[in-house]
């Protein structure tokens, strides 16, 4: 109950939003019922990033194993559960932001973010044979993922979601006269 009312002001208004009175009042508990469950506030930080890390890992990693379909199908649902989520894109970005003043919160991110990497490099390094091409085409997926909830600029004749898509068959389809990856068994 805790981790999660922190984790919701987190999303809302950083990490200078989790703050013990705010949480105890939105919860409808007094504050002394925390150190119950908590030392002091650094260890409900720590157990939210906890809580995030799992969620946008390995329950992400989980539920795409199980899924049915292709490896593209595999990692832009990965993609969906991640940052088109009303749930873990707040958090995720609210993370970037603390990661900027906190070191330790910042290697949390960079682990995170690499085995995020890993999934698509694994994924792509099964469409591409180049591994200069797949690491490219990582990248190109995660900076679309991550940075597209910063731009600004408008798509003059086109929606953003319209030229997301087109994007996405930049990053996800091969070349012309390479075989179709969507065709691809999961792997």
């Amino acid at each position: 109950m805790w981790v999660e009312e922190g984790l919701r002001a987190l999303a809302t208004g950083g990490v200078d939003a989790v703050r013990v009175e705010a949480l105890a009042k939105a919860l409808g508990v007094t504050r002394g019922g925390f150190y119950g469950y908590f030392a002091n506030r650094d260890a409900l930080l720590t157990e939210m990033l906890d809580a995030w890390e799992r969620e946008s890992i390995d329950d992400v990693l989980d539920r795409i194993e199980h899924e049915s379909g292709g490896v593209l199908d595999k990692i832009r649902l990965a993609g969906q559960l991640t940052f088109s989520s009303d749930r873990l894109l707040p958090i995720d970005l609210a993370i970037r932001d603390w990661a900027r003043r906190d070191q330790a919160v910042a290697d949390r991110l960079r682990r995170v973010d690499n085995r995020r990497m890993q999934l698509l490099r694994d994924a792509f390094s099964t469409l591409c044979t180049d591994p200069d091409e797949a690491e490219a085409r990582s990248l190109l997926a995660f900076c679309m993922a991550i940075g597209s909830h910063f731009l600004a600029a408008d798509h003059p004749g086109r929606t953003r979601a319209q030229v997301r898509a087109h994007a996405s068959e930049f990053i996800f389809n091969r070349s012309p006269g390479k075989a179709d990856p969507t065709d691809l068994p999961a792997s």
